[in-house]
């Protein structure tokens, strides 16, 4: 029996579920202690650029923590001491009470964002990046498994702490349920065989970080649209792209598209609508930065979009073609040129069919049970078993 232990929110950030689908998948029986934090994805990042914040994590993590032992308490009662327990993402603080709590059974800790990485990324220098690798390795230093996305990632954990290099586990992220479920049916795609006619839509949701690259996307929209358009008005294919999320860089994504044609905007989707929204498009925009935490992730939106049914259009990297390079189409990273070039030859309705038959030969990749294979043979190494 393992328990999946933490303040996580699986409608938020969907790996935690992802990992507990998949164990339940592989015959793990699987409890969850959870106390949501209660935070969105936009109030943590804000917590990230503005510190004085930080008492509110605070207190909101004391709250849940309370709880969080009270679970923890009556769980062992009626259950026993379970075999592993799993920290779940953004659990850089919960893996200290879990480690408290659960004494000598095997912590799992999803490592998905290092906290320090994350914040030079988004433009955070000096003490605080300081604090929070200090962060980092606490949280690391108190688990026996750290599960991180990529290869790449498994080198940072070593370069981080030396003495847990050989504690990392390579996880890949994998999509929900529910996006396999948006996707279109068999027969109801049949039924929207693509002539070339329609527009081409294009979705991209996320945080617009720089690791998002939505600088270099803006500008490829900024030239593919307008050429589309015209050649809309001779008769040609137009492309529509939907823009959802908000963040650091989308002030200067709206002002690049501002008289472009065929934008729409949208601010934050509610999780549940998510999915929805991404198949009701043909393409999912990835990734495009180059700069360096984006050459080292897979994201979430990748995944995703394969199991909505999309295709997926995203940068270069080595983590994102080792992982999924024969099902998703790559352009070089900030390249807007290419991305444009890409997303043009697209409305093409060969060139398009070609590339919905690679996306759908990998939405298996993406599935629950494929992702969490290494994390159930090394269950297995350690006595841990259905």
């Amino acid at each position: 029996m393992i328990v999946a232990f933490g303040t996580y929110d699986a409608a938020r950030h969907p790996r935690i579920g992802v990992l507990v689908a998949g164990l339940r998948a592989h015959g793990h029986v699987v409890h969850e202690l959870d106390r949501p934090l209660g935070l969105s994805t936009a109030q943590r990042v804000r917590m990230l650029r503005e510190p004085w914040r930080l008492p509110v994590l605070l207190v909101r993590l004391l709250r849940c923590w309370a709880l969080l032992v009270g679970d923890a308490v009556r769980h062992r009662r009626r259950h026993g001491r379970p075999d592993a327990v799993l920290v779940g993402y953004l659990g850089h603080f919960d893996v200290v009470l879990a480690r408290l709590l659960f004494g000598r059974t095997p912590v799992l800790l999803d490592h998905l964002v290092f906290a320090g990485d994350t914040a030079t990324d988004r433009g955070a220098r000096g003490a605080r990046v300081t604090a929070l690798r200090a962060l980092d390795r606490l949280a690391v230093a108190c688990a026996d498994v750290v599960l991180l996305d990529t290869a790449e990632h498994a080198r940072m954990l070593g370069e981080l702490v030396p003495s847990r290099a050989r504690r990392g586990l390579v996880v890949p992220v994998g999509a929900p349920q529910d996006w396999f479920d948006a996707a279109p049916s068999a027969g109801r795609a049949a039924g929207l065989a693509d002539d070339g006619t329609r527009p081409l839509r294009l979705v991209f949701f996320g945080l617009f970080t720089p690791l998002q690259g939505t600088d270099v996307l803006a500008a490829a929209l900024a030239r593919a649209l307008p050429r589309a358009a015209a050649d809309g008005a001779q008769g040609g294919r137009r492309i529509e792209v939907t823009l959802v999320g908000a963040g650091q860089d989308l002030p200067a994504a709206r002002a690049l598209l501002r008289d472009v044609p065929g934008v729409t905007w949208l601010g934050w989707v509610d999780p549940a609508e998510l999915p929805g929204l991404v198949a009701a498009h043909d393409v999912c925009l990835g990734i495009f930065s180059a700069t360096p935490k984006g050459l080292r992730v897979v994201p979430n939106k990748v995944f995703q979009g394969l199991a909505a049914g999309c295709v997926v259009v995203t940068s270069d990297t080595a983590p994102q073609r080792r992982h999924l390079g024969d099902h998703v189409e790559l352009v070089p990273p900030a390249d807007p040129a290419a991305l444009a070039g890409r997303l043009l030859a697209l409305r093409d309705p060969v060139t398009l069919a070609a590339a919905r038959a690679r996306a759908a030969s990998g939405r298996g990749l993406a599935r629950p049970a494929a992702v969490v294979e290494p994390l159930v043979r090394l269950l297995a190494s350690r006595g841990v078993r259905p």
